[in-house]
């Protein structure tokens, strides 16, 4: 995917005040902006299920969710798809799997990933069209060095879809094949992005006031 593709967001053009906007009372004091509204979110996840079903490889797609954060971006992806699913006259049958990945390295960094599922689970994606859904790239590490344990089990296709990717220096370089937004290198959080388990229940994409950081 090219960056001509997706949406750069940026803090100076996409700053839209908490006034505008629905925000929860309890959040009204530890997000400074909005980042992207809801709205635009769910118009975008549209345009992106489109690309994925026309780009779809084969009649069956394992659609694996990367837990926690990308479930939102999962559930709304995959209803998009369900109403899309027709290509050239033929479904395309959807499967879902659901798996979370931990970054390690003698326990404490991240050096390798552990996955929540059996090398027995893994071996029922040896030969299957998968779809991996994550909410956010950073680094690209841990996404990198999921897809070389995936590769072992010898699947058809794999196609990774993000809803962002963080403009930041410390990025590996790895772009996903469909990627919602391009965001600033800032600490986000709503639409299931958390911080520290807050805010998973905010509906729009928002930075974190300075002031949150500072209790």
């Amino acid at each position: 995917m090219n960056p001509s593709d997706w949406i750069d967001v940026t803090t100076e053009k996409n700053h839209y005040s908490l006034d505008h906007f629905v925000i929860p009372n309890h959040y009204e004091e530890d997000v400074s902006s909005i980042l992207i509204p809801h709205g635009v979110i769910m118009d975008r996840i549209k345009k992106l299920a489109r690309m994925i079903v026309d780009d779809s490889p084969g009649p069956l797609v394992v659609v694996c969710c990367v837990l926690k954060g990308g479930h939102q971006y999962f559930a709304d992806l995959v209803d998009e798809i369900k109403k899309l699913r027709r290509i050239n006259g033929t479904s395309v049958q959807l499967s879902l799997e659901f798996i979370r990945v931990k970054s390690y390295m003698n326990d404490t960094s991240s050096g390798g990933v552990k996955i929540s599922l059996t090398d027995a689970e893994l071996q029922e994606f040896k030969g299957k069209n998968l779809l991996i859904v994550e909410d956010i790239i950073d680094t690209g590490a841990t996404m990198v060095k999921l897809l070389d344990r995936l590769a072992l089990v010898e699947p058809k296709s794999v196609r990774v879809t993000s809803l962002l990717i963080k403009k930041t220096p410390r990025s590996n370089g790895y772009i996903p094949d469909y990627v919602g937004f391009a965001i600033p290198d800032a600490f986000v959080v709503g639409y299931a992005l958390d911080y520290n388990e807050y805010f998973r229940d905010l509906d729009h994409i928002c930075v974190i006031s300075v002031s949150y950081h500072e209790r």
